[in-house]
């Protein structure tokens, strides 16, 4: 089987920026990693959450002003940003140095390293990764999170949560459903999952472990879930 050389890898903001603060130790880690990969051939889009900096300004905003889902949404999109400038920042001598802000537009996306926050409100930067993926005829995403699997159930509510380690976009779907609302903490958001269905896309939902992510890359086993 011939190795994959273009993922889209979709980084949680919580794990670039979580609630105690920006991730050193994690970024420098995946910027060895990303420029090893990409010596050895590979290709990526990255793209970036909000995670807790979208929290933080979402809920502050609303302490102070009763607010709709539209500058919910618009507040966690810039945070996305954010982050995607730093991401762009930490490969400021390899990365594209245009970030992408709205993927369905022409784009230059003949360099190594690509990297794209949030586009607009309806929906997350989980759906940004399934339209380039669409665009690029890119089959697998692998989506890190603070979490190593999908459960059947939130595990924060339920003890009796189960991992999923592997199953279809019918039945991942019954699990997220299919409304999408601003910090929704879902493992691939509703209305991606949809159009990932309708792509038949692989989306492989993983944690921060770098070595895994490594083995993914690199097609041997990791810990995971695999949606397809």
């Amino acid at each position: 089987m011939t190795r994959q050389k273009t993922f889209v890898i979709s980084v949680g903001g919580s794990l670039i920026a979580p609630q105690e603060g920006i991730d050193v130790q994690f970024l420098k880690k995946f910027r060895a990693l990303i420029v090893n990969e990409i010596k050895q051939g590979e290709k990526f889009f990255l793209v970036t959450g909000g995670g807790a900096t979208a929290r933080q300004y979402i809920n502050a905003a609303h302490k102070v002003i009763k607010i709709n889902n539209t500058d919910k949404d618009w507040l966690g999109i810039h945070s996305t940003r954010l982050n995607a400038h730093l991401m762009r920042t930490i490969f400021f001598d390899i990365a594209n140095p245009e970030i992408i802000t709205n993927p369905t537009r022409p784009f230059n996306a003949k360099g190594k390293l690509i990297i794209a926050g949030g586009w607009r409100p309806g929906w997350s930067t989980d759906y940004v990764a399934t339209v380039l993926a669409e665009k690029y005829k890119i089959k697998t995403i692998i989506n890190l999170s603070n979490i190593d699997y999908a459960y059947d159930k939130d595990p924060k509510k339920f003890k009796n949560a189960k991992i999923i380690k592997q199953t279809d976009w019918k039945t991942f779907r019954k699990i997220v459903g299919n409304a999408w609302s601003p910090g929704l903490n879902m493992p691939f958001d509703p209305i991606a999952s949809r159009k990932a269905q309708v792509l038949n896309l692989q989306v492989i939902i993983a944690g921060k472990n770098l070595k895994n992510l490594k083995n993914i890359l690199e097609d041997k086993k990791f810990k995971g879930t695999v949606i397809s």
